[in-house]
């Protein structure tokens, strides 16, 4: 265990130094040459070095790309990346924001593209389907600072802000489009920050299913990093889905709460519970890795690469994809992808992973699908690098060297020696074996030809990966293998190793052996201590199949004794496995069914819900178990549902750091009288909800509707139609919704439908919407015509942190 826990630190911080600000330079570097012309006025600048001789080394040996092609690949990757964004197919405007695109700035840019030297301003990217994404040959940075471009500049932000569009990466995109994704299916996102992706999958699953209604299916988004998850929380919440948990676990790690029949059977439970694990349809392991196929927007990824980082991350990327694999369902299939061009991360990981499943697992081939998209095949044959040498097969590493360069890591991903004995051992015994997740071999293994160098091709059909290069397309690097689990996957045993292993430059620590050898199946999930945990990010620390990882707080050495004890005695095979005690985890508040039926019917009563049409019994949770101290109230989908229940049963075993959607929010304004309902309706639960709310409802002509959200409040007698400023006064004290009508009649509720959340106030009508969107809301209006002004759509997606109106009437 102690080789694993310095393992996982090391790349933990290999990880994190690659990522840093890329744009933070120290103030004298001497890998970089100040010319005389720096900047007077900033002194200590210093520009972003775009060289690295290693880096060019190190492809060039690999062949990632033609000899012929080197210059053209060089150029590009030291060129700015252009910035590149999608318009989310399910927003009410998505039309009208891809009319502005392809009737506006693509004209009124094109003098600017010019001037740059570029035939064109803006295009949609001729993969992506609908005209949904699009590339720009400007960068984010010229986009930001670029006088000409600032109105482009306030749009994109302004609609990124209120998730009528996304500023993604055009590579980052590829992915979730050759998942094949459903709308029933339930998908995982192992390593989702920042959350790009995970928001896309959202809208493919949303947009695929029957108008109005909610898809069966259901995404879990999941990120190591606490501060990431925020990230990833931020993001998606501006798709306003009730189909999504996000959790905050160690990919390798992740829980498939099992729930064993006879333990549901003592703890009352249903045995014939819609489901009894947690297993996915599809997965997408878009693992951490070295990133340079980022360097165009990262480029201080020059600076720092080296080879030493993709060794560093190998044997984690493997057991990130061979734990998705564990957690899909036969018949599913799963993304395996990086941002890194490196044979080590990229084919070499898929190579182990077939590998080790054998039969049960298939490369697929998807060259027919996508045809305008730019790719290349994947490689057969690389080299390993490790400390300025190069090795071509794994009997060419001296056993010096054999901690930090891994059999799996070559082409055939075995010892190739004289003996076919040896190498059949070598296959039945280190193929799945070492704690690490990569095949060892024994020390005692002699190289037959030690000085004759072997050049390994893989027999496995790695051409159906696809690597997309910088210069094809004008696009940052990605690589990507499309997998399918035919059948279970098989069993392997773990043997005690108790090698010393070194998985990075100077990361060196001994491994205990274990005490006994444990047989289990690689679908079998981690089993976890009944200890409360909070994972380290990016850490990697197994021990016969339990985890055991460092509290928030440091406990004496006797109490982490205890836990280890603990872990320890529920993880030998043929142990009766305990379910973890019920219990919150640390730092993250508790996901609770609201269960008050008097609160529930008190705002069903009061927005005229019919529970028949859209029930709320059994699709509430809260976070916080006293129900008179609940702030929020979440709506989540059937499929979050039946997940939720699971993980109430086994325990509660997944780390969620945020469920289903937010449509309610406690209303503590100051205003006399009782409130027959505390509970506003919150902006982001509006679309879901509105069809089905028949009380508290006005309908709002187009002036009125305009002067709400141009002055977030109006007075009574201060709306143009006297006769809806009548209608609000009639309306009972508390929160309400306004929909724009061309007339005064009810409108049919449909998916173009714009409304809004407002406050009924003693005196006066308030908005409860944040500024961004009343201004796209505002901006969208007046692009339409009379004969289209009384279309709606659902208006927004965040609420105001406080009501203006109300904070002027309650003064």
């Amino acid at each position: 265990m102690g080789r694993g826990r310095h393992r996982g630190r090391s790349q933990r911080k290999h990880f994190k130094e690659s990522r840093e600000n890329v744009w933070k330079r120290p103030k004298t570097d001497p890998a970089v040459d100040v010319s005389d012309n720096a900047v007077a006025d900033k002194p200590n600048w210093q520009p972003i070095l775009t060289d690295n001789p290693n880096f060019e080394e190190y492809y060039k040996e690999q062949g990632i790309v033609k000899a012929e092609e080197w210059d053209v690949f060089m150029e590009i990757l030291r060129k700015p990346l252009p910035a590149a964004f999608r318009v989310n197919s399910n927003s009410q405007f998505c039309d009208d924001i891809i009319s502005i695109l392809e009737n506006d700035f693509v004209k009124s840019l094109q003098a600017e593209a010019i001037e740059g030297g570029e035939l064109e301003a803006i295009k949609p990217l001729p993969w992506y389907p609908k005209n949904l994404a699009w590339h720009s040959n400007f960068s984010r940075k010229q986009i930001r600072k670029h006088k000409t471009l600032e109105r482009f500049h306030e749009f994109l932000k302004l609609e990124n802000e209120v998730g009528n569009m996304t500023r993604q990466e055009a590579v980052s995109m590829v992915p979730p489009l050759f998942l094949d994704v459903h709308p029933d299916h339930f998908v995982l996102d192992m390593c989702a920050a920042p959350g790009s992706k995970t928001f896309q999958l959202l809208e493919i699953i949303h947009g695929a299913s029957e108008p109005g209604t909610l898809p069966n299916g259901m995404v879990v988004a999941n990120d190591v990093d606490f501060q990431r998850s925020n990230l990833l929380i931020h993001q998606t919440k501006r798709m306003c889905t009730s189909n999504l948990i996000v959790t905050n676990h160690e990919g390798q790690q992740f829980p498939g709460c099992r729930l064993n029949k006879s333990r549901a059977s003592e703890k009352g439970l249903s045995e014939d519970m819609p489901i009894n694990q947690l297993s996915f349809d599809r997965v997408l392991c878009d693992v951490p890795c070295s990133g340079d196929g980022t360097l165009r927007k990262a480029p201080d990824i020059w600076r720092k690469w080296n080879s030493g980082m993709g060794n560093g991350l190998h044997s984690l990327q493997v057991i990130l994809a061979m734990r998705g694999l564990s957690l899909l369902k036969v018949g599913g299939k799963m993304i395996y992808s990086t941002c890194s061009m490196n044979p080590v991360e990229d084919e070499a990981v898929v190579a182990e992973i077939l590998r080790r499943c054998g039969d049960s697992v298939e490369l697929v081939d998807v060259s027919e699908k996508l045809p305008e998209l730019i790719r290349r095949p994947g490689l057969k044959t690389w080299k390993v690098r490790d400390k300025g040498a190069w090795f071509t097969s794994y009997k060419d590493v001296p056993q010096n060297r054999r901690g930090g360069v891994l059999v799996s890591m070559f082409p055939s991903g075995k010892n190739l020696t004289d003996s076919t004995q040896t190498t059949q051992n070598n296959e039945n015994d280190g193929v799945n074996g070492s704690e690490d997740g990569c095949k060892e071999t024994d020390n005692s293994v002699v190289d037959a030809i030690p000085d004759e160098p072997v050049v390994e091709i893989s027999d496995l059909p790695l051409e159906r990966c696809m690597r997309i290069i910088p210069h094809d397309q004008n696009t940052g690097a990605f690589f990507i293998a499309v997998l399918h689990k035919v059948s279970p996957l098989p069993e392997f045993q773990e043997k005690p190793n108790p090698r010393k292993h070194s998985s990075t430059k100077n990361a060196d620590s001994t491994e205990k052996p274990q005490a006994e050898e444990a047989v289990v199946t690689a679908d079998a999930e981690p089993l976890e201590s009944e200890v409360e945990k909070v994972i380290e990010a990016d850490a990697n620390n197994e021990k016969d199949g339990s985890s055991v990882v460092e509290p928030e707080k440091k406990n004496t050495e006797e109490e982490t004794i205890t836990e280890e004890k603990e872990a320890n005695s529920s993880s030998h095979a043929g142990d009766k496995r305990k379910v973890p005690m019920q219990g919150k985890w640390k730092g993250f508040d508790p996901v609770v069914f609201l269960k008050d039926e008097k609160l529930i019917d008190s705002i069903k009563e009061f927005y005229g819900v019919r529970d028949e049409s859209f029930p709320l019994y059994g699709h509430l949770v809260a976070r916080n178990t006293d129900t008179s101290s609940v702030k929020r109230i979440y709506y989540v989908s059937k499929s979050v549902k039946e997940v939720l229940q699971l993980n109430f049963a086994v325990g509660q075993q997944l780390k969620i750091a945020s469920v289903g959607l937010k449509m309610f929010e406690r209303q503590t304004a100051k205003e006399g009288g009782s409130k027959p309902c505390s509970f506003r309706i919150s902006s982001e639960g509006l679309p879901v909800i509105l069809p089905y709310i028949t009380k508290q409802v006005l309908y709002s002509p187009m002036a009125d509707f305009k002067h709400l959200l141009e002055y977030k409040s109006i007075k009574f007698p201060d709306f143009v139609n006297k006769q809806l400023g009548q209608k609000a006064i009639d309306l009972v004290l508390g929160c309400c919704v306004v929909i724009l009508s061309d007339g005064e009649e009810p409108v049919k509720v449909d998916a173009s439908t714009i409304a809004i959340s407002c406050w009924r106030g003693k005196n006066s009508l308030g908005v409860m919407v944040t500024s961004a969107d009343c201004q796209g809301l505002l901006e969208r209006l007046a692009e339409r015509t009379p004969k289209t002004e009384g279309g709606s759509v659902n208006g927004s997606n965040g609420d105001s942190g406080g009501l203006e109106a109300m904070e002027t009437e309650t003064a």
